[in-house]
């Protein structure tokens, strides 16, 4: 077998001889290949390509830094990713009866989604309310709502992920008390809260305070939570609406690895020790098409989050550097009038995300279903100009 010294001549020779026969009788389709964040895609990749590597420096062993393959070293021998269906619609009555059948069905999580009153702070009986209660996630206007919601549900055995950011703090608050009521203390609840709320400036618009006051409601989220609720995920950094909304695999990552470093500059500001906090944030991004790029982008945002927690921020303990991420299937990619390929597209994206290493996992094969198919507000895009589209 060559080494890595005589590739560069059996290349040379392949594409004088094999390739060129080829090429001479059947042209390729295009003069260059990209990827949907325009990266060329080369015809071959030898070790040529991985010649000047670090093996240790750049991928490393799994649950070691860099963890460019995974935070976990036996992956998913151990412990399966968390599946979640995002469900959430009309009354606390009626999300609960489908939270009980997914649970049911072998769903190993909840993921909640609210209609925009909840997430934008009105009542549902409030003037601006008016045709959006319980359109695009469950109504919840009080904690009677909460527990109605959660209802025969133990929080104790289950993991719930809130898709809520200006007002996390108070449907965080709402949980916790649900939690007591059912005798489950703080400390042993888990779940995730998504709180991200510079994606929704940039993306979403669900935002209700001006950026500073917004950051310190999400600071103080991680200082209280990591003295009460130390098994909650205080944030979750989210790629995902900023994808949906446009930009490239290469850009999400760039977008989102930018607003964690902001929530980190925020935080250490507010006097927390970095080592304090981070091993509870947690990352959300989207999953295209484009299967090895979906893959690698994963791999490399692991590297680049190690990277930035070590070199930039000093953290001296490896939970703080690991990238553990939940991946949610583009909604941007099915289409209504083709639910089967929907199915197929979403069991590809997942598919990616599983070997990208992702924590949990969101495939959403109804999301595009046209309305008679699918239950209003369960799994929609989320953005609230598109409205469940």
């Amino acid at each position: 077998m060559s080494n890595v010294n005589t590739y560069q001549d059996d290349l040379e020779r392949w594409e004088r001889t094999t390739l060129g026969k080829t090429l001479s009788k059947n042209p390729e389709r295009a003069t260059s290949f990209k990827t949907t964040s325009d990266i060329e895609i080369k015809r071959l990749y030898t070790p040529l390509d991985k010649a000047d590597a670090d093996y240790g420096e750049n991928l490393g062993f799994p649950g070691e830094h860099p963890f460019t393959r995974g935070v976990q070293p036996t992956m998913y021998r151990g412990r399966f990713w968390t599946m979640r269906q995002y469900a959430g619609f009309a009354t606390a009555e009626e999300t609960n009866k489908r939270y009980k059948f997914l649970l049911q069905q072998g769903q190993t999580g909840l993921s909640v989604a609210f209609d925009l009153p909840t997430q934008i702070g009105y009542d549902s009986d409030h003037p601006l309310a008016e045709g959006e209660v319980g359109k695009v996630g469950v109504a919840i206007d009080t904690l009677k709502d909460m527990e109605i919601l959660f209802d025969g549900i133990p929080l104790d055995n289950v993991s719930t992920s809130m898709t809520i950011n200006s007002t996390a703090a108070i449907l965080l608050a709402m949980y916790i008390a649900v939690g007591e009521k059912q005798g489950v203390p703080s400390e042993i609840l888990q779940g995730t809260i998504q709180n991200d709320v510079l994606k929704e400036y940039a993306a979403r618009g669900t935002y209700i305070f001006p950026p500073l006051e917004s950051m310190r409601v999400v600071t103080d989220i991680f200082a209280f939570c990591k003295d009460r609720v130390s098994r909650w995920n205080t944030i979750s950094i989210s790629g995902y609406h900023m994808r949906e909304a446009g930009c490239t695999a290469v850009q999400e990552v760039a977008f989102t690895l930018a607003d964690g470093i902001a929530y980190v500059e925020a935080a250490i500001r507010a006097g927390l020790d970095v080592d304090s906090f981070a091993s509870r944030l947690a990352f959300f991004f989207c999953c295209h098409n484009s299967f090895i790029e979906e893959v690698a982008k994963f791999r490399a945002a692991r590297r680049l989050w190690a990277r930035i927690m070590k070199e930039r921020f000093k953290a001296k303990r490896d939970e703080s550097c690991m990238l553990r991420f939940h991946t949610q299937t583009a909604g941007c990619s099915l289409t209504a009038q083709q639910p089967d390929n929907n199915v197929v597209r979403v069991a590809f994206q997942a598919m990616a995300a599983v070997l990208g290493g992702t924590q949990s996992s969101i495939p959403t094969p109804e999301m595009k279903l046209m309305p008679s198919h699918r239950r209003v507000g369960e799994n929609c895009i989320e953005n609230p100009t598109n409205h469940c589209l």
